[in-house]
């Protein structure tokens, strides 16, 4: 199980530490990634006769020579294309390119109309290390393996896509069938865009010694607190916290309802719901366990704020005077704080702070928002957003493919479970839900932020792999458990 990724930086300087400190030979390693990916073509496509193996000018370019070299000596056919001039290779991938040569006896020069033959294509263009936007001449050749209608294995990267950040380097880039990917996991293969693009990800460290990882990184979630959430079997609800969620706008009570159910099976001791007085009649209809306060003022959950122990605000506040007022109410209650959707968007336009130590959970659209940033540059820089998000002290969990969390400015954690089907109406709700029931519990609001995201994410695929239709936000409050 893959407990860390890294930035394409972060894995060239273990590759580096590796060749240096460690005396592993450069060109050893280029072959041991080679010898991998061919391993991985063989146990996905077993029948595989032929292969295309695409070239760039890089050190990516020399795992893929070691690749022709390994397929033609296990008797496929190969067609070697070398999409960019073979006379800027240097190093270790110019010695690959020799180990090529020799193994196919020579290398026919690449005609500038080539098309892909191979049962499969491998796509070694560009690795880790492009920065920017990808050349003409690469958008071309990305173009044609994408064309080729082949089943594609990428190395390291699908070319066009950031290995640091999850962006796209190219419109659209290299939709591999596997990425196998070397040394470490990269954290632009799990979350933003770049995710659509990876398909199987597949982590090979090289058999690199433990101690050569002097890394950070960005810890991959994996339920850590989970066992702190047994109830003793003395407990009663009082030692389990009071959440106050404050939301509901007219026509919106199914949010913080959401939030409340999530809440309650996220195991907060009492859950009270401040909303208009039109949903109360309806959210306690559904959900009895709930308590809820019709509420016009901040006057009228004074006595609530100074009874709970944490506070969740933002599930369909709405961004009139009404949801201002309350948000205004929640932050200056100074209880520990998560803040979601229109609670966000009204400290986006009312140049609102939030306070140390509480937890924003913006999507991505909120997010730009609260930045003042498109959207499209926080989809193509998550992790940069994600820290920004959280200066000041602050827990921000940037959802979204591969979720983020991060705190006093510095990325921590990424998501890596989860689903597609989990985008719907209510999801981020009942997240809240969870978050607030954790902080409420007295969890550190880092901790309670990611065991969230971990719990939402577990049970969305649980609900996913069990409805037959669409997922629906009830489903992942259905599937929510705390037991290992």
């Amino acid at each position: 199980m893959v407990v860390r990724v890294y930035t394409g930086v972060e894995t060239r300087a273990l590759d580096r530490r590796a060749i240096d400190e460690f005396g592993i030979p450069g060109i050893r390693l280029m072959h041991r990634a080679g010898r991998a990916a061919f391993a991985a073509i063989r146990q996905r496509w077993p029948n595989a006769t032929s292969v295309s193996v695409v070239c760039g000018s890089g050190n990516n370019a020399g795992d893929g020579y070691v690749i022709a070299g390994c397929a033609h000596d296990a008797g496929l056919r190969v067609q070697l294309i070398e999409a960019a001039d073979p006379g800027r290779l240097k190093g270790d991938a110019a010695t690959a390119r020799q180990y090529a040569r020799s193994c196919l006896g020579g290398i026919a020069p690449t005609a500038a109309d080539w098309r892909l033959a191979g049962d499969v294509v491998v796509d070694a263009l560009l690795g880790t290390g492009v920065r920017g936007t990808v050349r003409a001449a690469y958008r071309s050749a990305i173009g044609r393996i994408n064309d080729a209608g082949r089943p594609v294995l990428a190395v390291d990267v699908p070319s066009g896509v950031d290995a640091d950040r999850g962006g796209l380097l190219a419109p659209a880039p290299v939709r591999a069938d596997v990425t196998i990917t070397f040394v470490g996991g990269k954290l632009g293969l799990v979350t933003g865009p770049g995710v659509d693009f990876a398909g199987e990800v597949v982590v090979e460290d090289l058999g690199l010694p433990e101690a050569v990882y002097d890394q950070p990184g960005v810890a991959v979630l994996a339920g850590h607190g989970l066992a702190a959430l047994g109830r003793r079997r003395d407990a009663h609800k009082g030692d389990f916290g009071r959440l106050l969620i404050v939301g509901g706008e007219c026509d919106m009570g199914g949010a913080v309802l959401l939030a409340g159910e999530a809440a309650l099976r996220a195991g907060a001791g009492l859950v009270s719901i401040a909303t208009r007085g039109a949903n109360r009649s309806a959210i306690l209809a559904r959900r009895p366990e709930l308590m809820v306060r019709a509420t016009r003022t901040a006057a009228d959950i004074a006595d609530l704020a100074s009874r709970a122990t944490a506070i969740a605000v933002g599930p369909g506040l709405g961004r009139g005077e009404w949801g201002q007022c309350l948000l205004r109410a929640c932050i200056a209650a100074g209880k520990p704080l998560v803040v979601d959707a229109d609670g966000l968007n009204i400290v986006a336009e009312a140049g609102l702070s939030l306070p140390t130590g509480s937890i924003a959970t913006p999507h991505p659209g909120e997010a730009g928002r609260l930045l003042d940033k498109p959207t499209a540059w926080i989809q193509s820089h998550r992790p940069q957003a994600a820290a920004m998000l959280s200066r000041g002290g602050r827990v921000a969990v940037l959802k979204g493919a591969g979720t983020l969390v991060a705190d006093d400015g510095a990325l921590h954690s990424v998501c890596v479970d989860g689903n597609p089907g989990m985008a719907t109406a209510g999801s981020g709700d009942v997240l809240t839900g969870i978050v607030g029931a954790l902080l409420a519990r007295g969890h550190e609001p880092r901790a309670a932020a990611e065991l969230a995201v971990w719990l939402h994410a577990r049970a969305g695929d649980e609900a996913h792999a069990t409805c037959a239709a669409s997922l629906l936000a009830g489903d992942i409050v259905a599937a929510l458990r705390l037991s290992p």
